[in-house]
């Protein structure tokens, strides 16, 4: 598997080096450091000098990033891999998805960074542009991994399904891990009036057409040589995903990005969205 992890120095950053030692050894690792550098804002500066500041600052943040880069090195893992070291100028998120592309990585790691006073509750703008803009999985670490042996798997459809088997056949973690698979389906009422009997038994054979489809992934999953049980339940999708990570413990969420109507890969589907925004646990979303 070919990774790329993506360092800006931030708490988290450190925390998502950290959480390497949860994963595979990589086929190649890129280390990646954004160098986002400010272009003097004073119009009436003569261009000269300008450029001048614009290359001091450049040569400073390079020095900078260097250090951090060598840092994030020697904390490795000893089973992490072969680790190259790159420093590029631009925009975080456009740097990052587009060395992700050069790199045909696998899976991106990186940290989550909010902005404003409630940021342990929101995701980073980079992180969402990356989530959404992405060519492949990517891990965003909102805070310190203690574990990477409980996940929780929630799946929407086949096609959910079969993207997160391809991920998983990849056999991306380091240990033995426990999946979870859940699957939620909505309560809703017939479109017609029935009594209440008649509406529970809708509701138990949907309920039981969801249970066969998440006890069939989870086969999958088994016969892979995971650990694996599903579990099928009623209620809001999102918020059914965030309880049942807070009752299991989950040290991951793994989940698909697409949403329900074919939403391509540029947009995040709204259940993921309110997952992520709420994350009790690192998320890595796969597509």
């Amino acid at each position: 598997m070919k990774t790329l992890l993506a360092v800006d120095g931030s708490d988290n950053s450190y925390e998502a080096v950290h959480a390497m030692k949860y994963f595979a050894r990589a086929e190649q690792l890129t280390l990646l450091h954004a160098l986002d550098i400010p272009r003097p804002a004073y119009p009436m500066m003569v261009p000269e000098v300008a450029e001048e500041l614009y290359k001091t600052l450049e040569q400073s943040m390079r020095e900078d990033g260097e250090r951090l880069l060598d840092r994030v090195q020697s904390l490795l893992p000893m089973h992490a891999g072969p680790s190259t070291k790159h420093l590029r100028i631009g925009s975080p998120a456009e740097v990052i998805v587009s060395t992700a592309e050069e790199q045909k990585a696998d899976l991106i790691v990186m940290g989550a960074r909010g902005i404003g006073p409630i940021k342990e509750r929101i995701l980073g703008s980079v992180s969402h542009r990356i989530l959404t803009l992405a060519p492949c999985a990517t891990l965003i670490v909102n805070g310190p991994v203690k574990a990477m042996k409980q996940i929780l798997l929630p799946l929407q459809g086949l096609s959910d399904a079969e993207a997160a088997i391809r991920f998983l056949q990849m056999r991306p973690f380091h240990d033995a891990v426990e999946v979870t698979l859940l699957t939620v389906l909505p309560s809703t009422q017939p479109p017609w009036p029935v009594d209440v009997a008649a509406a529970e038994k809708l509701e138990e054979q949907a309920l039981q057409s969801a249970r066969d489809y998440i006890d069939g992934a989870a086969e999958r999953l088994r016969v892979l040589g995971y650990q694996a049980q599903g579990i099928a339940v009623l209620g809001t999708p999102s918020a059914m995903i965030l309880q049942e990570a807070a009752k299991l413990r989950s040290d991951l969420i793994l989940m698909g990005t697409r949403g329900r109507q074919g939403i391509t890969r540029f947009v995040l589907g709204s259940v993921s969205h309110a997952v992520l925004h709420k994350m009790p646990c690192p998320v890595l979303a796969f597509h």
